[in-house]
């Protein structure tokens, strides 16, 4: 019987040690097999283009590769954190125009978040299209907002490796203002790129750039201008008021802005309900203002024949 068990435990003993160098073997078959695939992976995915996130690769600051012929813009629209379907629905007028020879970045501009909501919808927001500035100063509108925004730039995009000057021309425009960027690229091809202030001279009836100052709908000026801003006292010490009109007297008291460009009237008021600074649509527009609803957006839209480059296919008709 002990003789038995002693054979027993020697069997069992062996079976075990034929067992675990089994398994040692496999284990090295497999990981000969796994780095040799793991090998061949890397080379075959070497071979394959690198995309960017579509929102990274069109809505950020151009980079040190762009040509220097090329235009680059900056267009602020200054909104309000709620306005999300507002946002949604400027990103299609926007994302849908690319003029040639011009790289425009349309980034949505206000101040801190104050909700919780928006504390997660717009980081999603952000997350997904990369094109909101959020500035350290409390919501306005003719208390600071715009002074924030131009004098925060300089500081923003400030880093290695990016062009100078990152764009050679930054924006302030509002939300209910719909640009067409082709006709506005071609309007700023014969423009100088320093010291210069465009936009819809106010008053009305002015067409003298030098005398008043840009209408609110959308005015630009050059680089030089905003590093201007962001340095002076002039405009630090005086940010309340209109703001069209208060950015106006900045560069009148700092005696900057030789280079003007009044764009009347390829600038204008939507065409109702009547006032002076409006007309009918036409085809050389730039920029029509006071855009306010979507029976509004939709008669622009369809006099312009926005939607004319849709490509046909197979999967909707639409007459």
């Amino acid at each position: 019987m002990d003789a038995a068990k002693s054979f027993g435990g020697q069997r069992f003993m062996i079976v075990s040690l034929f067992l675990i160098f089994f398994l040692c073997v496999l284990a090295s078959i497999n990981e000969f097999r796994y780095e040799t695939l793991s090998k061949f992976g890397r080379c075959a995915l070497s071979n394959i283009p690198q995309f960017n996130d579509y929102s990274s690769a069109n809505l950020s600051v151009a980079d040190s590769s762009s040509s220097d012929d090329e235009i680059r813009i900056l267009i602020g629209i200054l909104t309000l954190p709620d306005m999300y379907h507002k946002r949604h629905f400027l990103r299609m007028i926007y994302g849908s125009q690319s003029p040639a020879g011009a790289r425009i970045d349309v980034k949505f501009v206000f101040c801190n978040l104050t909700k919780e909501d928006q504390h997660v919808l717009v980081a999603l927001e952000i997350m997904r299209y990369n094109d909101i500035i959020i500035m350290n100063c409390t919501e306005n509108m003719n208390n600071g907002k715009t002074y924030s925004y131009f004098s925060s730039l300089p500081e923003m995009l400030k880093g290695e490796g990016q062009p100078y000057p990152p764009y050679h021309y930054v924006m302030k425009a509002d939300d209910d203002t719909f640009f067409r960027l082709e006709k506005l690229v071609a309007s700023l091809r014969p423009l100088p790129r320093e010291d210069l202030y465009y936009g819809f001279v106010i008053p009305c009836h002015s067409m003298d750039p030098f005398v008043h100052y840009m209408s609110g709908m959308g005015y630009m000026v050059s680089w030089d201008l905003v590093e201007w801003i962001s340095e002076t006292d002039i405009a630090r010490n005086h940010t309340e008021g209109a703001e069209d009109l208060v950015f106006g007297s900045w560069l009148r008291d700092g005696r900057r802005a030789k280079n003007r460009y009044n764009a009347k009237w390829a600038m204008y008021n939507y065409p109702e309900p009547k006032d002076p600074c409006q007309h009918e649509f036409w085809p050389d527009t730039i920029a029509v203002h006071t855009v306010k609803t979507p029976e509004k957006w939709l008669r622009a839209l369809k006099y312009f024949n926005f939607t004319s480059n849709l490509k046909p296919s197979k999967l909707y008709h639409i007459p």
